[in-house]
Formats: structure tokens, C-alpha cells, sequence
């Protein structure tokens, strides 16, 4: 590995973490209303149905968006331990063994 590259991962990491760590330092001293912290707390939830949103969602120029069906069979069961479980844990670990299974049964 050429030193540029060790050098560019390096500074990558450095600020990927400073970008995580700086809000944190500065919203330490601060006093956030609480309303913002309401609006606040959608934020997860919204990132997170956007981007299962898009991996249920295939790309197609020039024409409208198709469905990707298994990620749509392998959320299913997603889907289902989330609602009996209610744990991101058991939520991703049942994901990737059904689509693990799909891939094994050749639906996918």
C-alpha cells in the first residue's frame, strides 16, 4: 500500500469521526429547546424508511421505479421480528438469514 493511499484512509477515518464527535462537544454547553428535541427524535425513523424505501426500489432509466422482489420476500420476515421483538438486533439478523435462504433456494 503506497503511502497516499495509508494517508487518505487515514484522514478519511479522522474525519468521519470529528463529524460524529464535534456535535456532540458542542451541544454539551448548549441548551436545545425542547421542541427541536421532539422534532429531533423523527429523524431515525426517517433515514431509516428512506433507505429501506430504496433497497425495495430498482432504478430504471426512463422509466418508473420496479420492485425489487427479494428484498421485498426478505423484509417480510424483517418486518415481522421487528414487530414481535421490537429489537434492531433480530430485525437485521432475520433479514440477512432470509435473504441468505432466498439466495440458497435460488429466489433470489
Amino acid at each position: 500500500m503506497s503511502p497516499y493511499i495509508f494517508v487518505t484512509i487515514l484522514l478519511c477515518g479522522l474525519v468521519t469521526w470529528l463529524s460524529r464527535v464535534i456535535p456532540f462537544a458542542v451541544i454539551k454547553n448548549v441548551t436545545v429547546p425542547r421542541w427541536l428535541i421532539s422534532f429531533l427524535s423523527f429523524v431515525p425513523v426517517a433515514i431509516m424508511t428512506a433507505i429501506f424505501v430504496e433497497s425495495l426500489l430498482t432504478y430504471h432509466a426512463g422509466h418508473w421505479p420496479g420492485v425489487n422482489l427479494p428484498n421485498v420476500y426478505a423484509s417480510l420476515p424483517a418486518i415481522l421480528a421487528g414487530i414481535l421483538t421490537k429489537s434492531l438486533l433480530a430485525v437485521v439478523i432475520t433479514g440477512v438469514v432470509a435473504m441468505a435462504v432466498l439466495r440458497l433456494v435460488g429466489w433470489a
